[in-house]
């Protein structure tokens, strides 16, 4: 990394250290077949897949001075896989969590799903069409908790009804953070999610638009959830669902949180094109 000028999506080295440790230790598990210690390394390995989530180009379309496709792609598959960049992801929350003076674990958090449009190579057996907006693709839903951070992702086709998405991550928010006895969602969410999370022990509240309002109005309790989705979209790899795979989705989805809770525990913000060069 040296040897080459930086990317305004490259890890600081306050940031690297950050995640270090979990990706030391991992590579300690998992030494190459061959006894080597690795080709590339390890830190421009996520800077690789930082940069593709900011930019959101093709993995072939990756700069030359950045590790080749095929070692990326590796790593991004291996991590997805077992769980390592949900782990980091959750590592930093926790920080995120601690530096705002809040317990690890969240007790509430917010419900939304947002429905994307899909490249040609997503299988039509992953896509749909959503009813409610008349779009092709795939739905995304998440759970935050109140500061807009990450607590659980589901990627499925469009034409999934929200009940199914809230079911889904209302179980995975059992599993994440067990304190959670609180959520609120919009009105796509109907009684099926209420009745599941009172079985989970998580009181569902259905929030509700104001009467008589018009036009983009926050509604209590959901705008934060509202942002995080807006935080998103400022890594292009997400404003379309380019991948093949769902699970790819998700782990992109942790990418860019990682992303963006690094830059906030190391107070570091990204250049935009209206900034001047140095």
């Amino acid at each position: 990394m040296d040897e080459r000028p930086a990317y305004p999506s490259d890890l600081s080295d306050e940031a690297w250290e950050l995640i270090r440790p979990v990706l030391t230790a991992w590579k300690a598990k998992h030494p190459s077949v061959s006894g080597h210690a690795g080709r590339y390394e390890i830190r421009e390995i996520v800077n690789a897949i930082l940069y593709r989530a900011r930019t959101g180009c093709q993995w072939r379309y990756l700069p030359h001075d950045l590790p080749p496709k095929s070692a990326v792609y590796y790593y991004f598959g291996t991590w997805r896989d077992d769980g390592t960049a949900e782990t980091i992801h959750d590592l930093l929350r926790w920080q995120v969590r601690e530096s705002r003076r809040r317990h690890e674990d969240p007790t509430a958090v917010v419900l939304d799903s947002q429905t994307v449009r899909t490249s040609t190579n997503a299988p039509k057996d992953t896509t749909g069409l959503d009813p409610g907006k008349k779009s092709p693709g795939r739905k995304r839903g998440i759970a935050t908790d109140v500061l807009g951070l990450v607590i659980a992702a589901v990627v499925v086709a469009a034409s999934v009804h929200d009940n199914a998405i809230g079911i889904a991550l209302l179980d995975k928010v059992v599993r994440a953070a067990p304190t959670v006895t609180k959520a609120w969602t919009d009105a796509g969410f109907k009684n099926a999610v209420v009745e599941h999370g009172a079985r989970l022990g998580i009181d569902v509240e259905i929030v509700q638009r104001e009467p008589g309002a018009r036009g983009f109005t926050p509604e209590p309790k959901r705008w934060v959830v509202e942002q995080t989705l807006g935080t998103l979209m400022l890594h292009r790899r997400l404003v379309r669902d380019y991948e093949a795979k769902p699970a790819s989705s998700v782990a992109m989805i942790h990418w860019s949180m990682t992303d963006v809770m690094l830059r906030r525990l190391t107070a570091a913000t990204t250049p935009t094109w209206r900034d001047p060069p140095t």
